[in-house]
């Protein structure tokens, strides 16, 4: 008798859904519309899974960021210093500049002067190597026109020129050159012994002579001191051994 009802029950269940085309229609939206939000819900959660991925890359780039922020305000500190640094350099420069300027001012005239004074000082000293001495205040001039030598430069020339003249007054030298006697041109040998003897002695040793300073040129020593002299003229040459030279000084009345 159960099995009846039952059978009964499914016939009349089957009937009913047949006989209802609207409910299976219904049943079919509903079925449909759930698939629908689990659907649309995967595709929200997927969503949220990328806006958290990209929060997460969001944070990361922004600490990185506060990371370099804070490097560059340092490296910027850094390079204010250097640039303070660099004004007060330039500000040191530049007053060096000036200080050059002045002093180049000042020490131009002055090395005009001592160039000049040089000059004078070679014309009415002993006339020794006189060729030499005359070109080297020559090209001291020269040097002064140059704009390609600094002040620096010109003005050690110039000290040496003078150290060159101071060393002649602590020294002896004998050299060759060419002297006119008896209005003939000859070679002479010269013999220096400081500023204080300029003596000369022809190759042959036949004539001889000494520069007088107070007459301004030089004297015939007829003759005497020629043996004396060719000793001096070794000595000097480093020919011969030191030794005690016997030469003429010319004294002035």
């Amino acid at each position: 008798m159960a099995i009846n009802r039952t059978m009964w029950a499914v016939i009349f269940l089957t009937a009913f859904l047949c006989a209802s085309p609207v409910w299976a229609q219904s049943l079919q939206a509903i079925t449909q519309t759930a698939q629908s939000a689990t659907a649309d819900g995967v595709a929200s959660q997927g969503r949220i899974d990328e806006l958290d991925d990209e929060t997460d890359q969001l944070t990361r780039d922004y600490r990185a960021a506060l990371k370099q922020l804070a490097a560059l305000r340092e490296y910027n500190a850094q390079v204010e210093k250097l640039i303070e640094a660099q004004r007060a350099e330039m500000i040191s420069v530049r007053q060096q500049i000036d200080d050059v300027t002045n002093v180049d001012r000042t020490i131009v005239p002055l090395m005009f002067r001592m160039i000049d004074a040089l000059d004078q000082f070679v014309k009415l000293d002993v006339p020794f190597l006189a060729s030499d001495r005359k070109a080297r205040v020559a090209n001291l001039r020269e040097l002064m026109d140059r704009s390609d030598a600094n002040p620096a430069e010109k003005y050690r020339k110039i000290l040496e020129a003078y150290e060159i003249e101071n060393e002649y007054g602590r020294t002896i030298e004998a050299y060759e050159g060419e002297m006119e006697i008896n209005g003939e041109a000859r070679t002479v040998a010269f013999l220096r012994i400081g500023r204080v003897a300029l003596i000369y002695q022809t190759l042959d040793g036949a004539e001889s002579g000494a520069w007088d300073k107070a007459q301004r040129q030089f004297v015939d020593l007829d003759g005497d001191f020629d043996s004396e002299l060719r000793s001096a003229l070794r000595i000097a040459k480093q020919q011969a051994a030191p030794d005690l030279l016997v030469v003429p000084v010319v004294v002035g009345e």
